[in-house]
């Protein structure tokens, strides 16, 4: 068994594309439309899917914002230098909505993205973290 995607919903496809693409560089791995149902599903990510875990951005046609609740949390990504990557994701217009540092009673460098919904993005220092693969 393995995670295959996190599924998140999104109120402009385009935008968030650009955001996953040209910010985060994750490549579009594939996208379809669904008619009958008014959605569009496009899975974006790092690797393939046979191999690694993706994100899949669902827009339903006609929806542009979603409340965003409380219980989820954000998505992680493993990066070399996390404060590199963050100067990275200014230059390319993202929101780094926590610079990159030493986690609070912890030792692993973290900082925090945010994409054009309002999700979520933590960067964790490749190496830094306790109990995770280096």
């Amino acid at each position: 068994m393995r995670v295959l995607h996190t599924m998140i919903r999104v109120g402009d496809l385009e935008r968030s594309l650009r955001f996953y693409t040209e910010v985060l560089g994750m490549k579009l791995l594939r996208r379809k439309e669904y008619p009958d149902g008014k959605f569009t599903l496009a899975f974006v990510g790092y690797g393939s899917e046979a191999e690694h875990a993706v994100i899949e951005l669902t827009y339903n046609w006609g929806t542009e914002k979603y409340d965003m609740g409380n219980a989820f949390g954000h998505i992680a990504v493993e990066v070399d230098d996390a404060y590199a990557a963050c100067e990275e994701i200014k230059r390319r217009g993202g929101n780094v909505v926590r610079e990159a540092g030493p986690m609070k009673h912890g030792t692993s460098v973290i900082a925090f993205v945010q994409d054009p919904d309002g999700y979520k993005i933590e960067l964790i220092q490749k190496g830094t973290q306790g109990g995770a693969a280096a």
